[in-house]
């Protein structure tokens, strides 16, 4: 049975190399993302109670965290939202809706605290399928202005976005210094490292689908 709580102190490691795991050679050559939340969890952005585990059994199999963002409307108004992400399950337990229940639960959470709605970037083929849409149903553009097929919205009450369109702003510690996340790297067993593998030419393609607003 697949028990969703939140992470532990003395599950970090564990937890990192589940990421670390989850996400080896998947969207880039080794991985940035067990770097990422270690980093994460320090950060002033950083909402304790959306950093979850999936447990079954004994073992950490799945996490994700997420962290304080904001939508800023045309006319200069600010919103506060939530990023979620990184999100990931280790290999030998995908595709048993461990992802989806770990997704629910933020929701969950985040609607608790109060939280207007939750935005992502990922693969839209699963993320429509766990009740996010397009931003550009609602006329929320990157931070460049700009359309972006990877980023998703789910509201998380109704009408929580009405009136709400402009540029969604995550927090800058996603753009991870690689330098330093190869030297975290190194802390772990040594794993081989593949370039070019199918899901990372399909993440290149995705990421390249942006369009100016009209």
């Amino acid at each position: 049975m697949i028990i969703i709580r939140n992470e532990k102190p003395d599950e970090y490691r564990e937890t990192e190399n589940v990421i670390r795991e989850a996400f080896w050679n998947h969207y880039t050559p080794g991985c940035n993302d067990h770097y990422l939340i270690h980093i994460m969890r320090d950060c002033p952005a950083f909402i304790p109670e959306l950093d979850l585990v999936a447990v079954d059994g004994t073992r950490i199999v799945g996490n994700v965290m997420s962290l304080k963002s904001y939508i800023k409307r045309d006319d200069g108004a600010v919103f506060d939202v939530v990023s979620l992400g990184p999100i990931g399950v280790l290999p030998d337990s995908q595709r048993q809706g461990i992802g989806g229940k770990m997704i629910a639960r933020s929701k969950e959470i985040a609607r608790q605290l109060g939280c207007r709605a939750i935005l992502l970037c990922g693969d839209p083929d699963y993320y429509t399928r766990q009740g996010f849409a397009a931003a550009q149903v609602y006329d929320i553009r990157n931070s460049e202005n700009m359309y972006a097929d990877a980023l998703h919205v789910c509201e998380l009450y109704e009408d929580a976005l009405l009136g709400v369109s402009g540029r969604y702003y995550e927090d800058e510690i996603y753009d991870v210094d690689v330098a330093k996340a190869e030297q975290f790297d190194k802390l772990f067993p040594p794993k081989e490292i593949v370039k070019g593998t199918p899901t990372q030419n399909k993440y290149e393609k995705m990421v390249r689908r942006v369009k100016a607003p009209c």
